[in-house]
């Protein structure tokens, strides 16, 4: 037999997709449900819209030639989740990997399930349903084979790409069963692989699935998207949240070579959601035209309700906030009995600003409307969202727009709001449905994002005669991502208040979180980590600085404030969300806490001797289902110069599919981290955001990023431990390790974010 030819695993536009799914094709679409009775309260991916599918038919194909094409729903913008879904499957299909092709998804929960890539959950919620796909169609080429051969289906096993009839030694490959597979039924007990028996799952062995198109600049990302007759377009949207156009003037505009016409957009009222805040769209031959068209835009805005918005003089509302009893949250023992009578008493306040996005491809859609139908294509990280948003704008039923998934440049939250693509298609219904993209600038995106929220923390806490806590109040004042959704939310949601607040286990008796009120002035959206990134911040700094009234070491004391190891329901601490998983199955582990965080000063080096001036910090964290801990090494030069000689990061995730992804995302995280803590900030002035590109909205650059990055994955007690998230919780943690290590370098604490110049003697 002639040995099986080696072919590099290549990405397949939908349109490929289609044309290739023919006569003698497997198409493995209709499903495979659970007999078992659901709870009445559901969890993780069976509690998200769609929930989620594991159906053989709806996501693996085979084609004659053999070639295996499998579906994937969620959206890759460097995490690596088109590479681990289709490893997944492959693995339990028994395929060989260079046989495997990917295919995108369209935006349609209904056939697919839950779509939205956010919240670290891509792999922890499609674990299981991934397998189960794969064993399935493994089980129907199997019983296919047998029938063709006359044999009992005990005696054939699929092995690398192949049905083999053990007795005999008979092989039919994949796609010779093809035609056959598709007939047999869907099976409903499945036999899943022995993991000790993975070639692909767990391994880190395969390397991205589209890293050829990615380095060859062959790969397409929203941005990239050319269709014939298309034109450009770009929008003068309000400077302040909830203004609008008082009036324009469009005629030097018009006037611009290559521009073809001005729009108005107009406003939806405020929360408005994920729909554009209106403006002017000026739509061109090019990019370029449609820009300087809307430079020539002569615009007279009513700013609304938040042209005061000045983010230093909130700074100070919210202060003057977290000094005065809030909306009790979490309440453990009697904190206002306790405070009172501890024989030291610890105060602190910190500040995280208004964060942006700001992924390197700023938001980008196309949308071209035919025949009463819109197509769009876009780097969405939610394409039913997207789908339903059009739809709603266009006055269409959602199964007329089609929505096409590029890759993304970047998300980090921002592409879960698709207003930039409701735009776009507004654009193309204005050119009657000529094709119409639709790009955001740089000053666009960091103008008009959906921006992490400002958040200030009050800590105090009382020490007995040996420095232990012993009461513990913290008032967190923050506007709230429900802002988007609903009018006059004045309080974090209760997923806002779990992310580093509620939903910690301390050793600490008496321990109270108030909630004061705040009203956002700006839209606030998600961000990678969420509100993990200020009460991480907080609550990790205000450990270390109780060690120092203590006389104690910062790392043994927060492992004593951590405690035995235990596992606890995360709902008996107040957190009743757990991150929308089963809390019978994510407990909050505080051994697995205290491993990562032992991990990491270890490999730092924890108490030996350093150099002056050089210091090392330490923080931990549960967060996304998953535990982090961090320890960065700092040295501070006489006159606040700061360098990162090294930064040790490790994550207790549970089972990993793909180490390789999983080292890159805690890289990552590490560089993202630094360069929030040290530079972070859209501050806003007369309403209207004041960093206009990244001359003022700074990224680390690379001489000020570590010199190493060591990332330690900590292996998992084996593979029916359930999976954690991996994408975000690397990054909470670095922004107080970092100031922790500042302080044991120089002795002074930084409470309030961006670091910037706060070192200069």
């Amino acid at each position: 037999m002639s040995a099986i030819p080696m072919h590099p695993i290549r990405n397949l536009s939908r349109r490929a997709a289609l044309l290739g799914l023919g006569a003698g094709t497997l198409l493995l679409s209709t499903g495979i449900r659970a007999g078992a009775q659901q709870p009445a309260r559901r969890f993780g991916g069976d509690a998200m819209p769609g929930g989620v599918r594991d159906d053989p038919k709806t996501f693996i194909s085979i084609a004659p030639d053999g070639i295996v094409t499998i579906l994937c729903v969620r959206s890759e913008m460097g995490q690596g989740v088109r590479t681990g879904m289709i490893m997944i499957a492959a693995e339990e299909l028994e395929a060989d990997w260079a046989r495997v092709r990917v295919a995108q998804a369209t935006g349609d929960e209904s056939r697919f399930g839950s779509q939205d890539t956010d919240g670290s959950r891509s792999t922890r919620q499609n674990f299981t349903a991934m397998r189960r796909c794969g064993a399935a169609a493994r089980q129907m080429l199997e019983a296919a084979a047998a029938a063709q051969w006359r044999v009992p289906v005990a005696e054939v096993a699929a092995e690398n790409h192949a049905i083999i009839h053990r007795p005999s030694g008979r092989r039919l490959g994949f796609g010779d069963l093809a035609q056959a597979a598709a007939a047999q039924p869907v099976p409903t007990a499945l036999r899943l692989k022995d993991p000790a028996s993975f070639r692909y799952v767990g391994k880190g062995e395969l390397g991205l699935i589209d890293n050829t198109g990615i380095t060859t600049g062959r790969a397409m990302y929203g941005i990239d998207t050319r269709l014939d007759g298309m034109a450009y377009a770009v929008v003068a949207r309000p400077p302040v949240y909830g203004g609008t156009v008082a009036s324009f003037d469009a005629a030097d505009a018009l006037k611009v070579p290559g521009v073809l016409k001005v729009v108005p957009i107009e406003p939806r009222p405020i929360p408005s959601v994920f729909q554009p805040l209106g403006g002017i769209g000026v739509i061109a031959t090019n990019t370029w035209a449609a820009i300087k068209g809307r430079e020539a835009l002569k615009i007279t805005w009513n700013d609304g309700p938040n042209g005061s918005y000045d983010s230093a003089a909130y700074r100070a509302t919210m202060e003057q906030a977290a000094r005065q009893p809030g909306q009790v949250v979490r309440n453990d023992g009697n904190v206002d009995t306790a405070l009172p009578q501890a024989a030291r008493r610890i105060e602190a306040e910190y500040y995280v600003p208004h964060l942006a996005q700001a992924p390197m491809e700023p938001p980008a859609a196309t949308v071209r409307i035919a025949n009463g139908q819109a197509e769009v294509w876009a780097c969405t990280q939610a394409p039913e969202a997207t789908r339903k948003n059009v739809a709603d704008r266009l006055g269409l039923a959602a199964d007329k727009v089609t929505v096409n998934v590029t890759l993304l440049g970047g998300g980090f939250g921002r592409k879960s709001k698709p207003d930039f693509v409701v735009e776009a298609a507004l654009m193309s219904q204005a050119m009657d449905g000529r094709p119409v993209k639709l790009t955001w600038t740089r000053e666009d995106d960091l103008q008009h994002s959906y921006f992490h929220t400002v958040q200030v923390s009050r800590l105090e806490a009382g020490l007995d005669a040996a420095g232990k806590p012993v009461a513990l109040l913290h008032r967190t004042v923050a506007p709230s991502i429900a802002s988007i959704f609903q009018p006059n939310v004045e309080h974090q949601a209760p997923f806002e208040l779990a992310m580093g607040a509620t939903g910690l286990a301390l050793a600490i008796p008496n321990y109270r979180v108030e909630n004061p009120a705040a009203r956002a002035h700006t839209r606030i959206g998600w961000f990678r980590s969420v509100s993990n990134i200020p009460h991480a911040f907080a609550m990790q700094s205000f450990i270390a600085e109780l060690a120092a009234a203590a006389g104690r070491d910062p790392k043994d004391y927060l492992l004593e404030l951590i405690g035995p190891d235990r596992r606890i329901d995360p709902t008996t601490l107040g957190d009743q969300w757990n991150y929308g998983e089963d809390p019978a199955v994510y407990v909050m582990d505080t051994g697995r806490l205290r491993g990562v965080i032992e991990k990491v000063a270890g490999e730092a080096g924890w108490g030996r001797t350093l150099p002056a001036r050089h210091g090392i910090g330490v923080a931990g964290l549960r967060s996304f289902a998953s535990y982090t801990a961090a320890a960065v090494q700092v040295a501070v030069g006489p006159r606040g110069e700061l360098t990162i000689p090294r930064v040790d990061i490790a994550i207790d995730c549970g089972p990993v599919v793909n180490p390789e992804r999983v080292r890159s995302q805690l890289e990552g995280a590490v560089i993202q981290g630094i360069s929030l803590a040290t530079l972070g900030e859209i501050s806003f002035k007369n309403g209207r955001a004041e960093q206009t590109n990244f001359d003022g909205y700074e990224l680390t650059r690379m001489d000020a990023a570590p010199r190493e990055i060591h990332a330690h994955i900590m292996p998992a007690s084996d593979w029916s431990q359930p999976l954690g998230g991996v994408g975000e919780p690397g990054v909470p943690v670095v922004a107080p390790a970092l100031t922790n290590a500042i302080f044991a370098a120089i002795g002074k604490r930084v409470r309030s974010l961006p670091i910037r110049d706060q070192l200069a003697a």
